[in-house]
């Protein structure tokens, strides 16, 4: 057992930039990680090159040696991990299974920074999935990781209020500096093997899948209040989109139109623009009508949508078809 924070030999394990104020915090609490896992190198942006994550970025400037295995099942990858002795395996949003051999490797066990109050959004989306669902109030858990996905017992969360107009990116970046904050306070606890994890409840499990980019088409018959949610979840990624004139339409913000204010054509079908002009593009759904308020076009920028709307005659299209 180590004898105070800064002998402890973690092993990091995250890729996105959601990770990294942990990383950060590690270091800046005198506990550098021995190693950096993370995930390979991945073909980014419109020539396709391949990309370090933000992970193995911030690694690199903190002179830590990064290993990036494809997998962890294989011997060769659990040997390298087994030599570094280590005391605690730090997980942050790293995106490779753990088997049973690592999770058994390190003397204080696996501990996962998940950015939900568990079991309310178990997976790989709880922030898009909280913001979808509309709850007033996620946070974050700090896990210990077994073979389950995300069924460990839970040594504490902190939780914040959600914004109502807040986009998953924003969310994020909160939510990332209440997940290093919160472990920071229960460190010295997990090294000295002295904190207890509670189970998680029966009562109140949901899951979270993976998104596709599939998940950011829209769906005009759906309720207003339902496809605002859908925008700020999936902004930054994959972005909600539809087709104005057969081109693709990506929709980067947009707002419920206040039923008092629900000018238009009440017998306009879902997705057709109802009005354009200075305060947006305002869109007949299966429910209310909704403002595009932010939009881009194929090979142009994101541009507010009352500029779009000033270009060209827009009212009576119908979006999605």
């Amino acid at each position: 057992m180590p004898d105070k924070l800064n002998d402890a030999r973690i092993i990091f394990a995250g890729s996105p930039a959601f990770a990294t104020p942990t990383l950060q915090m590690l270091c800046d609490q005198g506990c550098r990680p021995v190693a950096v896992l993370t995930q390979p190198d991945r073909p980014a942006g419109r020539g396709r090159h391949l990309s370090a994550s933000p992970v193995k970025q911030l690694a690199l400037e903190l002179d830590i040696p990064v290993l990036q295995p494809a997998t962890l099942k294989t011997e060769a990858a659990q040997t390298e991990l087994r030599a570094l002795a280590p005391d605690l395996f730090v997980v942050v949003a790293y995106g490779l299974l753990l088997p049973p051999a690592v999770l058994a490797m390190p003397a204080h066990g696996c501990v996962n920074v998940h950015a939900s109050i568990l079991p309310r959004w178990r997976g790989a989306s709880p922030i898009q999935a909280a913001i979808l669902a509309g709850d007033h109030e996620t946070g974050v858990s700090i896990m210990a990781m077994e073979a389950g996905l995300d069924t460990g017992p839970v040594y504490r969360c902190a939780r914040l209020a959600t914004d109502a107009r807040e986009t998953a990116g924003e969310l994020e970046l909160r939510l990332a500096a209440l997940g290093a904050d919160t472990l920071s306070t229960v460190l010295d606890g997990l090294l000295a093997g002295s904190l207890q994890a509670r189970p998680q409840p029966d009562a109140g499990v949901s899951y979270a899948g993976r998104i596709s980019k599939a998940d950011g088409r829209i769906d005009w018959r759906l309720p207003a209040a339902q496809l605002a949610r859908q925008i700020r979840a999936y902004n930054p990624w994959p972005v909600a989109e539809t087709t104005l004139a057969g081109q693709q339409l990506r929709c980067f913000a947009a707002s419920v139109r206040n039923p008092g204010n629900a000018t238009g054509d009440a017998q306009a079908v879902p997705g057709q623009i109802i009005a354009a002009g200075s305060e947006g593009i305002s869109v007949r759904t299966g429910n209310g009508v909704l403002d595009l308020t932010t939009v881009q076009l194929p090979g142009k920028q994101k541009v507010a949508a009352a500029d779009l709307a000033r270009s060209r005659a827009l009212a009576g299209t119908v979006l999605g078809t």
